[in-house]
């Protein structure tokens, strides 16, 4: 039975997934994304694909660059050149003051600076002498009846008829508290009359700012006839304009509000998502695959453990090498080459442990030798004598053998 409990649950965890996708794909079939992120490449209801393509249409003659940098840092682009646009489509423009002051200094350069945003920073509110209502809010308004309709419209002059658009969708309900008449034009109105976008003046360029990010949405511009309203919108912008800056940079910057905000994880998500009956499906098979598995996991606690091997440990020859081939040398006779092996060896460990060349040996050699060693000179001169020795000499005796074994045994324990 234990064999086939590892199908069982992997049975029950591919029926609670397509359970799961067949109850999503149900109701995404019935229900409208609301998920709003002005991205340029999205093609979701609340994302700005059809805005940012149609780009092309109203400016034909201008380049069109995408930027993720902040204010006066952009790639090919100078910020004091004119005929040129800033595009920010954004939730929230969280501009601190030096991003302020590099935006207006590039539209004194003659140029156009363009924001639709349902939140402007303080800072963006003080340099431009202005106000709005939206408070660092964390929720989003939204129409509560389907035959509602939101409704924004634009007004003359700069545009030579007053158009309402609408659509059934969502709205931020952003617009200006207070606006400066001596230095700002009021081209916009929200349903209830109140602006909703401004223009201001400074050098050789303008500063628009739109309280209705949504205005730009997918959803917004193919609703109807609403596509005029971007035209509309964006015409304020200069016609001989050659460089437009797409800004992303205020789309992805992080503020206060944002990094202060619990962030949902994916697990939090999926265990709150409901069917079309109210239901949690995907929370329901997760408690039961982990029921199943803490079931499994205690049921094979039972097993007995595998036996371990002793291992020995393993056995060092190397003496007995060692002593095989002294017993080999010495049963042949060939006491002087036995010796040689000895010195041979002798050599090298003087080079090895005590860095000492042993080409040649002769009495500065067994200075050196005596004083890293700390061996007496006597006993090293006489190792020392009988290697140069061994050289010449026709043959080693079997006392030689002994005394020189004996005198380098006696050098290995006192060094």
């Amino acid at each position: 039975m234990k064999k086939f409990i590892p199908y069982i649950l992997g049975l029950l965890l591919l029926g609670a997934l397509v359970a799961l996708f067949i109850t999503r794909k149900n109701d995404q079939a019935r229900q409208l994304d609301q998920r709003v992120t002005l991205r340029r490449q999205d093609k979701l209801p609340y994302a700005t694909y059809v805005a940012f393509n149609n780009l092309g249409h109203l400016f034909p003659a201008a380049k069109v660059n995408v930027t993720r940098k902040e204010p006066g840092f952009w790639d090919s682009v100078s910020a004091y050149s004119p005929k040129q646009a800033f595009i920010a489509i954004t939730e929230r423009f969280t501009a601190d003051e030096a991003e302020m002051k590099q935006l207006i200094s590039f539209a004194k350069a003659g140029n156009d600076v363009f924001i639709s945003a349902r939140y402007i920073s303080s800072k963006a509110d003080d340099l431009l002498g202005c106000g709005s209502n939206s408070f660092d809010l964390s929720y989003i308004q939204s129409v509560a009846r389907e035959e509602e309709e939101v409704k924004f419209s634009l007004h003359t002059p700069p545009f030579h008829d007053t158009v309402q658009y609408q659509y059934p969708g969502r709205t931020f309900y952003s617009y200006f508290t207070r606006v400066d008449s001596a230095t700002t034009q009021v081209l916009g109105h929200d349903e209830a009359g109140r602006p909703d976008f401004i223009r201001l003046r400074t050098g050789e360029g303008n500063f628009y700012v739109h309280l209705e990010p949504l205005a730009f949405s997918n959803f917004f511009l193919l609703h109807e006839q609403n596509i005029g309203y971007y035209e509309k919108a964006l015409s304020v912008i200069s016609p001989e304009v050659e460089t437009i800056i797409w800004d992303e940079y205020y789309l992805y910057k992080k503020s206060e509000y944002d990094n202060n905000q619990k962030k949902k994880g994916w697990l939090s998500v999926l265990m709150n998502m409901k069917n079309a009956a109210g239901d949690h499906p995907f929370r329901a098979a997760f408690w039961l695959l982990a029921a199943l598995l803490v079931l499994y996991v205690l049921m094979e606690m039972r097993r007995r453990q595998r036996y371990i091997p002793v291992i020995r440990k393993p056995k060092n020859d190397s003496l007995d090498f060692v002593k095989t081939i002294g017993r080999l040398y010495y049963g042949k006779g060939d006491h002087r080459n036995l010796c040689r092996k000895m010195a041979a060896y002798f050599l090298e460990h003087i080079r090895s442990k005590y860095k000492l060349a042993t080409g040649v040996l002769n009495e500065d050699f067994v200075k050196l030798l005596h004083f890293k060693s700390g061996v007496g000179e006597q006993d090293i001169a006489e190792i020392i004598t009988f290697i140069k020795h061994l050289e010449q000499a026709a043959g080693v005796s079997d006392k030689q053998l002994a005394a020189f074994h004996k005198q380098l045994e006696s050098f290995y324990q006192k060094a």
